[in-house]
């Protein structure tokens, strides 16, 4: 089965509040999805947290390298599209197009030999795992009720983020992180994320460390990007002192960024995200060398359905992975496929046991937020 084309389409109309200091709105382009053309007519569907310019830029490039290659490699394949870029975007958004590339031929491998993703990463542990609804934080009374609603959707774990925390001042940040335990009650997980990678972010250690200590009055399962994503250091010295598990790497690319990060001790919890990092992959072996060093593993996903369907996939496939991220709110998740996700009494989502990514398109929903159905003709 060879590559004939590939294609990508950006998403727009619905993208959601990323809580960033430079606001992204509705019309904005962050996630790309992207299909493989095959010569037997079978097409492979991927996801890439990169604007879509970006991203037919980046194909534009790679197309000598993946046109009439084999299909059915997927790891062969994608790092001969890394190795080939050292010197044309090597960790930037060439690496995220690539992501997508790669989730695809995952899903093209798994349609033609008729398994799961999970089962050909390695094999299934589990057949659900639990998703935390991510929402973006705000002032104590509207973050209550926002809370409130979403676990009537019958959500057990959340993550509360961005926003205003770390941003005004303590009595905030711990007067938003209150009303969010009161209102899920001590039964559920709740973690936070004070979004270091926004732009400038300024708060430093010392914040962070005195930030930790609030967090752990209110029982929090870990505390996310306490500090800007560059600051090796100082992470380092937070984990080794928080009372409350420290996790990050959502900005990271390819396994070689993870590796000091991870001899170093600097998270609890490493975050690769599927859609950026190299694929599934990429974050598989990030996630084998997560285990080796003693660092719980749980993807990123503030994407799309089909980064979650790659993110369940892989969590079927790496032992003790508790938990995945579910975006609420956002259209991208809730409509591009036909088969809605829906929890189970205990909160859990089943992770797909069809062929490939074991997700359909809803065709009127992609064509509602790209424009076209023209990228997943042959």
């Amino acid at each position: 089965m060879k590559i004939t084309k590939i294609a990508c389409a950006g998403l727009r109309g619905a993208t959601p509040e990323g809580g960033w200091s430079n606001e992204i709105q509705p019309e904005d382009c962050v996630h790309t999805l992207v299909a493989v053309h095959t010569d037997s007519g079978r097409i492979g569907l991927g996801s890439v947290f990169t604007n879509d310019g970006l991203v037919r830029a980046a194909l534009e490039v790679l197309r000598p390298l993946f046109l009439g290659e084999n299909a059915l490699e997927p790891e062969r394949v994608s790092e001969k599209l890394h190795q080939h870029m050292f010197w044309l975007g090597r960790g930037g958004s060439i690496t995220h197009a690539i992501s997508g590339i790669d989730i695809a031929l995952w899903d093209l491998l798994g349609q033609e030999s008729g398994h799961p993703v999970g089962r050909l990463l390695g094999g299934r542990y589990i057949d659900r795992v639990q998703p935390y609804a991510s929402l973006l934080m705000e002032e104590p009374a509207k973050m209550k009720e926002s809370l409130l609603a979403v676990k009537q959707q019958g959500f057990r774990a959340f993550k509360i983020g961005w926003g205003p925390f770390g941003r005004k001042c303590a009595k905030t940040d711990e007067a938003i992180v209150s009303a969010a335990r009161d209102a899920i009650g001590e039964d559920c997980h709740l973690m936070v994320d004070a979004g270091g990678s926004d732009a400038y972010w300024s708060r430093n250690y010392k914040w962070a460390i005195q930030t930790a200590k609030m967090l752990e009055h209110y029982r929090v399962t870990w505390f996310e990007e306490a500090l800007s994503p560059d600051a090796l250091e100082d992470f380092i010295r937070l984990r080794e002192h928080s009372p409350v598990p420290i996790s990050g790497g959502e900005v990271l690319t390819r396994r070689q960024s993870f590796l000091p990060w991870l001899s170093q001790r600097a998270f609890d919890i490493i975050q690769p995200d599927v859609t950026k990092v190299g694929g599934l992959s990429e974050e598989r072996r990030i996630a084998w060398m997560a285990q080796d060093y003693g660092v719980d593993f749980v993807p990123h996903g503030w994407n799309t359905a089909i980064g979650l369907a790659a993110d369940l996939h892989l969590a079927s496939a790496i032992p003790n992975t508790r938990f995945v991220e579910y975006l609420t709110g956002s259209p991208f998740i809730d409509e591009l496929v036909e088969e809605p996700w829906r929890l189970d009494q205990q909160g859990y989502l089943q992770i797909p046991d069809r062929p490939g990514l074991g997700v359909t398109l809803n065709l009127d929903a992609v064509a509602k937020y790209t424009g076209s159905l023209d990228w997943l003709r042959g």
